[in-house]
């Protein structure tokens, strides 16, 4: 058990069995009254935000969470393994915990894998990633970059929305949160 006094940004508390990461915190100290720690927590698994006041020197439940690099080797059904760039071991993620980052995992690439007593919890991708389109409609003579968006679909077989000169074999920048295309890569 901890206190209050060790509530710090990315700390994971167990509040009801569920893990939920500090992304703010602040001890306030009034006037008048006890002191209190103001937080906003994250819940680890679905990702929703809540705002939470414990008073100073509350008891506290804190997870141990490990935070390590993994590499994407390949989907097994539902469910897809990586490996740890340190000790080669191999793990099995369920489909589920991949969520969304699915869209954006090629083979051999390298992803951050949240871990809690040996259970997966999040795979974290980078900000952005590098993709290459697969298909797309051809762009007419005169297609510009203000002119609109076209459909496009990236080697993991997710569709994104693409300027119209953007054309099949580009290699383009992809933002891992939204799925908005950021711009193209020269080789």
């Amino acid at each position: 058990m901890a206190s209050t006094a060790d509530i710090r940004n990315g700390v994971v508390l167990n509040i009801d069995g569920q893990l939920w990461n500090v992304i703010e915190f602040q001890h306030v100290k009034p006037g008048k009254g006890g002191a209190f720690v103001r937080t906003k927590l994250k819940n680890v698994v679905t990702g929703k935000v809540v705002d939470r006041t414990y008073n100073a020197g509350a008891k506290i439940e804190t997870e141990n969470v490990d935070r390590r690099d993994f590499q994407y080797l390949y989907q097994d059904g539902a469910d897809f393994v990586f490996m740890d760039t340190a000790d080669y071991e191999q793990i099995t993620v369920p489909g589920p915990v991949v969520g969304e980052a699915a869209n954006f995992l090629l083979e051999n690439q390298v992803a951050t894998v949240a871990l809690n007593n040996g259970n997966p919890l999040y795979v974290e991708l980078p900000a952005s990633v590098v993709m290459e389109i697969t298909y797309t409609e051809p762009g007419l003579q005169g297609d510009r970059s203000n002119a609109g968006t076209k459909p496009a679909t990236i080697e993991t077989g997710y569709e994104i929305q693409v300027p119209l000169f953007v054309g099949i074999g580009t290699k383009v920048k992809v933002d891992t949160r939204t799925g908005d295309y950021l711009g193209r890569v020269n080789d």
